[in-house]
């Protein structure tokens, strides 16, 4: 059995063309004996405009490791909370169950471990009429899947950032700096 005891992992997934359904979710995996048990528990309990909730796949269907998931912006709606506890949470449920059968997050310690996921959801979506639940569930989904595996990889390692540095820039500074 491997020791799980804090772990970091996240992941992008790009909408499709002509959507907001971006997917950046950041997680913290580890023992419920630990430091992320400490932070977990600490999470019960709701703070203003950053609403807390379980994983759950659908009514009774609460996911293991046990998980919980906040909004990484201020909750503007019931449209949008809606959305981030329906569509958003099933993608993210989803996602943990299939990688423990896939054994990304392994089985035997399912109730030893917990999870946050600090979850991105545009504030537009929920005003968007064209909105695509479909491609909203996909990136969550494939984002979700891919944040677990870094974390329990240790992806990107301290090499790869290394190697990468002058290569590859933040989004956000295209043309504010030169590499």
């Amino acid at each position: 059995m491997t020791d799980i005891w804090f772990r970091t992992g996240e992941a992008t997934v790009l909408a499709a063309d002509g959507q907001f359904t971006d997917a950046m979710p950041e997680i913290l995996i580890g023992s419920v004996r630990g430091p992320a048990g400490h932070a977990f528990a600490s999470m019960m309990g709701q703070a203003a405009g950053h609403t807390r909730m379980f994983v759950i796949r659908d009514l009774n269907q609460m996911v293991r490791p046990a998980t919980m998931m906040t909004s990484k912006v201020t909750i503007p709606s019931a449209a949008y909370v809606e959305l981030l506890g329906g569509v958003v949470q099933a993608a993210i449920g989803d996602a943990i169950v299939d990688t423990l059968a896939e054994g990304i997050l392994p089985k035997d310690q399912a109730d030893e471990l917990c999870m946050i996921v600090m979850v991105w959801l545009d504030p537009r979506c929920p005003e968007d009429p064209n909105l695509d639940q479909k491609d909203l569930y996909r990136t969550n989904y494939e984002a979700m899947k891919i944040a677990i595996e870094r974390a329990l990889t240790g992806k990107p390692t301290a090499d790869e950032l290394i190697a990468n540095r002058k290569t590859i820039k933040h989004y956000a500074l295209d043309g504010v700096v030169d590499y």
